[in-house]
């Protein structure tokens, strides 16, 4: 090195353990550098490997240094949802770097070494003793064109089930296929389409929520809706809310007026149900208690994350049951009589369509809000109480309002609607942000902080 080299810093990715090694980056002297998953990043990190890294994590700025004109760098947090740690202090804001400074995006995501050379005057003492820097490899020419370009599939390995949703895609196929062979029968294909349509609105709310549930723990939550609905314990619930308490339906809503109605769906509707899809939430949290860390979080519920997702995954089984089991094959007989069988068919699948689909902002978001509140409570048992019946009434009082604006028009009950599943989308947001296993959220991966 001689002393017309211009002064220069580089980035060393290293992994765990392994300092000195891995390709540097150059730190140019007339711009700053980002680090983050983002593509405009000048250093851009997989999502795939560094899920803790923002899209915009961190950024290197180079600054005016003393007399001999060299300068010096900066490292500045940009607002990470995981934190930038420099020698395993986090930085708030920025901070100057010096050489053999490590680097940390997130606890333990990225990690960097900063190398900077010796000053000018300092380089020929010590040129027997500077860092070998790798050289940058040369860009490939425009026009050249390499086999995984020409064949991507090679290429992607991993990132077809977490970035290109192959999984779903599998499921989507073979659904479709499942569907073409039931053509001719409407109830297996009816059983098939809900099941579908039930599927895409609850890996809605799974992909927002971002937290890891086992299938068979989702399943069985909804499984256990379906079968205490066919059990005689409905009957205890309905001797409860619709005999003693002032929950009675009536035959023909327009018989009443709408404040007694709302009442009635409060108790009837609100309240039975709600607290009947909260019961596989409530299992599932003294279930896992009976094991211990980390099974009683992979089954259990341990945060609110948790119940959102078993809320959602009750209120798919009820409404599966619901809309199966009595609303379907009730208005296809109806029809049937009037219009033939095709048309109580038609008229039954246009029904089951709204249902199944719309439960995202009815039932799931209902569950799911009260799902919430069951979590929080885990979080904060001296307030468990008061906690659990906020949720209890609130989810109650918006499945009431859905039921009993249906009878007044159409635009008010979409109102309801949207407000439902505003309310839920926000239990999430915040479920996110208090989760103890934000760090591995991969929505918050992926979408940014909340």
């Amino acid at each position: 090195m001689n002393n017309k080299q211009p002064h220069s810093g580089f980035l060393r990715q290293v992994s765990a353990g392994a300092i000195g090694q891995g390709q540097p980056y150059s730190l140019p002297t007339d711009r700053e550098v980002a680090i983050g998953r983002e593509p405009g990043c000048q250093i851009v990190l997989d999502s795939t490997s560094y899920g803790g890294v923002s899209r915009r994590h961190v950024a290197i700025r180079p600054l005016s240094g003393p007399a001999g004109g060299s300068p010096v760098w900066e490292i500045c947090d940009l607002n990470s949802a995981n934190g930038t740690y420099v020698n395993g202090r986090r930085v708030q804001g920025c901070q100057i770097l010096v050489n053999g400074d490590r680097i940390t995006l997130g606890k333990d995501a990225a990690e960097f070494i900063f190398e900077s050379p010796p000053q000018p005057a300092q380089t020929n003492q010590v040129a027997s003793n500077a860092p070998a820097f790798v050289a940058v490899p040369p860009t490939p020419s425009a026009d050249s064109v390499s086999f995984t370009q020409l064949f991507p599939i090679f290429s992607t390995g991993r990132d077809l089930t977490t970035k290109a949703y192959l999984v779903p895609g599998i499921i989507t196929v073979a659904f479709v296929v499942l569907l073409f062979a039931a053509v001719g029968e409407p109830l297996v294909f009816n059983m098939l389409l809900a099941a579908y349509l039930a599927w895409g609105a609850f890996y809605f709310v799974y992909q927002l929520c971002g937290k890891h549930k086992p299938w068979w723990v989702l399943v069985a939550s909804a499984l256990t809706t379906a079968l205490v609905l066919l059990s005689p314990f409905l009957t205890v619930f309905i001797v409860v809310f619709r005999g003693i308490l002032p929950g009675s339906l009536p035959e023909g809503r327009n018989e009443v007026d709408f404040p007694t109605l709302l009442v009635r769906m409060f108790f009837g509707a609100g309240l039975m149900e709600e607290l009947i899809k909260a019961l596989p939430v409530l299992m599932a949290y003294l279930f896992g208690r009976l094991f211990r860390s980390p099974i009683r979080e992979r089954i259990g519920v341990a945060e609110p994350l948790d119940g959102i997702l078993l809320g959602a995954a009750s209120a798919v089984g009820f409404t599966l049951l619901e809309t199966l089991g009595q609303y379907v094959p009730e208005i296809i007989d109806n029809v049937r009589l009037q219009g033939g069988e095709g048309v109580g068919q038609l008229v039954g699948l246009q029904l089951l369509i709204p249902r199944v689909l719309g439960s995202v902002a009815g039932h799931m978001a209902y569950s799911g809000y009260f799902g919430y509140f069951i979590g929080l409570s885990v979080l904060k048992p001296r307030k468990s109480w008061q906690i659990l019946m906020i949720g209890y009434l609130t989810a109650a009082s918006l499945h009431a309002l859905w039921n009993a604006t249906g009878v007044i028009s159409g635009l008010l009950l979409s109102v309801v609607g949207v407000m439902s599943y505003a309310f839920l989308t926000a239990a999430i947001l915040k479920a996110r942000a208090l989760s103890p296993t934000r760090s591995q959220n991969f929505a918050t991966r992926f979408l940014g902080p909340p």
